[in-house]
């Protein structure tokens, strides 16, 4: 067996796609959601079409407006702008 052959399996072993995967957020744009979970370190968790924001400053519950700052490959993180009423 080749170092070429076993280098090929391990890329291909994790399953997950790791090249231009289309992010449904994008930096400094406002997006509307609901707290969904609190972190360990306080921060709210949001997510928009499965993809997961890190917003600091909320509660578990509470529906708000954020924008997005940075966008990773597995997570976005965003700071509030306002609470939304319901």
């Amino acid at each position: 067996m080749s170092y070429s052959y076993i280098q090929e399996k391990k890329w291909q072993s994790s399953g997950r796609p790791r090249f231009n995967v289309k992010k449904p957020v994008e930096v400094d744009k406002e997006y509307e959601a609901e707290i969904e979970e609190i972190t360990r370190r306080g921060d709210g968790i949001a997510r928009i079409e499965g993809f997961v924001i890190f917003v600091p400053n909320t509660d578990q519950g509470e529906h708000v407006k954020f924008r997005v700052t940075r966008v990773g490959s597995r997570f976005a993180v965003g700071t509030r702008t306002c609470s939304i009423e319901s």
